[in-house]
Parts: structure tokens; sequence; C-alpha cells
């Protein structure tokens, strides 16, 4: 017969999760490895750790407590980083602000957030001063460094895995920005994900060409450092930098949105790697063209779907070894697809706007949505924008995609991006990948222009690579050799395209811009 024991007033078989602990294991496991290269000075996991722990000290002697809100305005640095862990450490939430945005933006989000204090990395401390309230305290760098090494270590104990440990704020482009509130459940668990999808360990060097501002830097400073892999910080994605630090530092994993990817595949310097470089992309759909070039490289690229609200990539294009046959367009094919749901995800669906789910035929749109545990807790102070978004105990995306036989879905575009055309569904994403296909094209976005006769038609923005010609009617022709005449965009308009902080092109403005414009193209008939 089986015992029955009656439980221990403090449970023995679990504990809350939080993603300190891994900088707590990596303290013990790692201690003599470098943790962490900013610049020319480096740290090991040590004096990584010991120098986090310092931070919550100095927090919490400034009167910071459970629950305060700590911005953090600094470039990619080792400042930032050791606010993912100090923050935390001393209880309280990390408020991580996009260093690109203008004051009044910030002070929006610093007064909504209720930041208390603002730690301001080298070259933010003018911008920190003006986005601060009158009972903002802001700490400048090189005050930080001063305090940190007067502080004792100090760690809180981990309260409820489901309490707010981060607050992150949407890009706002079509309005104010929401607080996304992250818990350390999510966290945690989405850091684990990425370290084994993208086969992280502890030979990794993880380059920061994305901003750590964004989605906490999809949880990558937590993971690496789970297994005791090496953080390379960089303030910006310089592309020439970024490939001397790939050469010099042995940069084995780097992530980013497909603007970033394409300034860096197609600079001169751009020449196929010496070892096995990890890349994973998203933010928006990488055209197969794009794909194809990071091949040419050596860049192992996957891409990825996620948003804010998901704690970043919460889908991502598992490969399967069957595509290794196809040929090298149609493997970049496979490679945009967004993919299936990360391996912490419940599940991902796409949804038509009764809430049934699409037949998995590659043709129906619907909306993607998803749930899970690593689905925000809900908007900040915004009840109303929460329910708005789940309607149903699903978060809907805003994103509209397909779902394929296999169970990858695929997007065709923003739901506000689709161009309707005398009854007809265009989707962007499509004109954006044909028009990309050209191989005088470096980037474009594809918008919807007001049209007295049919409603909408297709608008074009294009950047051409350097050195590289074409003409409107060309790249038109190009179109018109993949698609039918009626997605064929009206104007081709050669421009530097808009990009928000993270790198997503500012469609918004571009529709603006578009509804403003007079251009006609010369021939509206391709047949």
């Amino acid at each position: 017969m089986v015992s029955t024991v009656t439980p221990a007033q403090t449970p023995i078989d679990s504990e809350p999760l939080s993603p300190t602990a891994f900088l707590d294991r990596a303290i013990l496991a790692y201690a003599d490895r470098t943790a962490v290269i900013d610049g020319g000075d480096r740290w090991t996991y040590a004096e990584f750790g010991d120098r986090c722990q310092r931070q919550a000290g100095m927090l919490a002697d400034l009167g910071v407590k459970q629950g305060h809100r700590v911005g953090v305005l600094a470039p990619n640095g080792h400042l930032l980083l050791e606010a993912h862990y100090g923050v935390l450490y001393a209880g309280a939430v990390l408020v991580a602000l996009n260093t690109r945005l203008a004051a009044e933006e910030l002070r929006y989000i610093v007064d909504h957030a209720g930041c208390d204090l603002i730690l301001a990395g080298e070259g933010c401390e003018d911008l920190a001063h003006a986005a601060a309230g009158a009972d903002t305290k802001v700490i400048t760098a090189e005050t930080y460094e001063r305090l940190i090494s007067e502080s004792q270590p100090y760690r809180a104990t981990p309260g409820d895995e489901r309490a707010m440990i981060a607050l992150n704020y949407t890009s706002g482009t079509t309005g104010r920005p929401k607080g996304v509130m992250y818990h350390a459940r999510g966290a945690y668990l989405q850091a684990l994900a990425m370290t084994i999808h993208w086969k992280l360990a502890d030979h990794s060097v993880f380059l920061w060409t994305l901003p750590m501002f964004h989605c906490n830097g999809w949880c990558f400073t937590w993971a690496v450092t789970a297994v005791g892999g090496t953080h390379v910080c960089l303030p910006r994605p310089d592309p020439e930098r970024v490939w001397d630090v790939i050469a010099a530092e042995g940069v084995t994993n780097l992530c980013g949105a497909p603007t970033v990817l394409t300034s860096l595949v197609y600079h001169p310097l751009a020449a196929p790697v010496a070892r096995p470089l990890a890349v994973a992309v998203g933010g928006a759909p990488p055209t197969p063209a794009l794909l194809e070039r990071c091949g040419e490289l050596g860049l192992n690229v996957t891409h990825l779907y996620g948003m804010t609200e998901t704690f970043g990539p919460i889908v991502l294009c598992e490969w399967q070894p069957s595509w290794d046959q196809l040929s090298a367009p149609d493997q970049a094919s496979r490679r945009a697809r967004q993919g299936i749901a990360n391996l912490v995800t419940t599940s991902v669906r796409v949804v038509d706007p009764t809430g049934g789910d699409v037949p998995r035929d590659g043709q129906t749109i619907g909306e993607i949505a998803v749930r899970g545990n690593t689905v925000m807790l809900g908007y900040y102070q915004d009840l109303e924008a929460t329910r708005l978004a789940v309607p149903d105990g699903w978060l809907r995306t805003g994103d509209l995609a397909v779902m394929h036989h296999d169970g990858y879905l695929e997007i065709r575009d923003r739901s506000k991006d689709i161009i309707i055309s005398g009854g007809e569904n265009i989707s962007s994403v499509e004109v954006e990948a044909a028009l990309a296909s050209h191989p005088a094209v470096l980037e474009v976005a594809v918008v919807a222009k007001p049209d007295p006769k049919w409603g909408e038609r297709p608008m074009a923005w294009v950047t051409l690579k350097e050195d590289a010609t074409a003409t409107p009617d060309e790249l038109r022709r190009h179109v018109r050799t993949t698609l039918a005449a009626f997605k064929v965009p009206d104007d081709v308009v050669f421009a530097e395209l808009p990009k928000t902080t993270s790198g997503k092109v500012r469609k918004a403005e571009l529709r603006e811009r578009a509804a403003r414009s007079n251009t006609t193209a010369t021939s509206r008939s391709l047949t």
C-alpha cells in the first residue's frame, strides 16, 4: 500500500518561474566565461552577475520598491542588458524605452507607465531629462557607474510568476502606444523556446543587431544567458561594423527586421561567412529574393512571426528536411512562410470573422489568432483595448494569413494593408515579393492609393540597389510576368522608405503620401 505524505507547508514541487534564474545559474556554471562584450569592455558571468545584483542594490538605495516602474533609455549596451536582471532582482518593473523616439513621445510613455526613475545610457542623458516628469529621477551613465560600485549586491525573492515584470510599448504608428504587460512566466518560457529553436549553447556568440528595447530583445536578453553564451553589444546595426564584429568575435547568431538584413547582405563588405551564422528575421515578411541572397552568403535564415503582445516570436518556419530537395527559389518561398507555433505556445489559428478556422487550403484568408504561455497579461490601464483585442479568449493580431495543408501559416497582409480594388482583394505582400524579385530592387513597399473608379489601386514605393537602374514601367512589366494585370501597381515611386524604430516600414505614412499624390502611371493597362 502506498503511503500518503502530507504536503509540507512550503511546496517542494515548484518554484515561481523568473528569467533571473538563468543568471543565478550562469554565475555558478559559467563564472569565468565571457558574458558581455561592449566595445572595449568585457565581463565574465561572475562579474556580470555582480554588476546586476549591485544595480538592484542601487535601485533599492534610491527608494525603488516592489512593483515600481524603472525606465531605461539606453542603446544596446551593458547598462540596458544589466537592467534586464537588476530591475527584476529589485522586484521592480522594467520599462525599456525606445531611444529613437522624440522627447514628447517618450514623455507620454514615462507618464503613462508611471516611471519613478530613468537610467540613461551614454548619449541619452539629455533626451532622458527631456522625457522625465517632475517627479522622475534621472541617473546618468557616469553616475550609474559610481553608484553601482558603491552599492551592495541585492536580490529580492521572486514572487508570483504571473506578476508583471516588464512593460513594453507598441510602436504607436496608428495612435498612442499601448503598454503591453509581460509576466515572469512568459519571459522565462519564451527565453527557453528561443534557446532551443536557435540551438543556443555555451559556445554561442550573439550579436545585438536587434534593439533590446523591442520586446526585451525577443527575450534573447535572457536566453543567451541561460546557456552561458556571449552577448556582443552593438549600439546600432551599422552594416560595416556588423561585418567587422562577425569576423572579429566569431558571431554565431543575430536577429533583425528584413530592412536590417537587407542593408547587411547587400553591403559592399558582404561575403560568404567563414562559419555557420544563424539569422532570425521578423517584423515583416522577408521576400524570397532577400532569402535567396542570404543563402548565397551562407546565412541560415529562419523566418518568424510575432508581436509585442506575444513576447516577440510566437511562430517560426520550422525547416523540413524534405525541402532540401527543392530548388533555391522554392526553398526561399518555403522560408518566407511564417510557419507553426513555437514549442511553448498553446496554438495558433487563422480564423474567419465568426471565429471559426479557415480551411487549410493555402488560399482562404483569415486573421491570425493566438493564445498561450507567451501572450501578454493585457494592455496596461486600458481594459477596453484589451477586450477588443481578445474578444473570445484568443488574441486577434490584425494580420491576415492563409493556412497551408501542413499547418504552416503564411501572412498575406495586415488587415489595414489589404488593397480592395474593384471588389478584388490584392495582397500588398504578394506584390512586394514580385517587385523585390527584380535584380535592381533593394526594398519595396506597396500601399493602397484612392481611385475614383476602382476604389483603391496599388502604389509602389521602391528603393533601388546602389548603382542599379530601372524605370517604373520596367518594374511594372516585371510584376506582370508573375501576377495578374489588376495586381500591377499603377504608380511606382523611387524613394527611401520611412521606417519605424524597430525597422518596419511606416505604411501609414506611405498611405498618406499616396492619398496626396497626383502621380499617374504612363500606362495603366498591362495585359
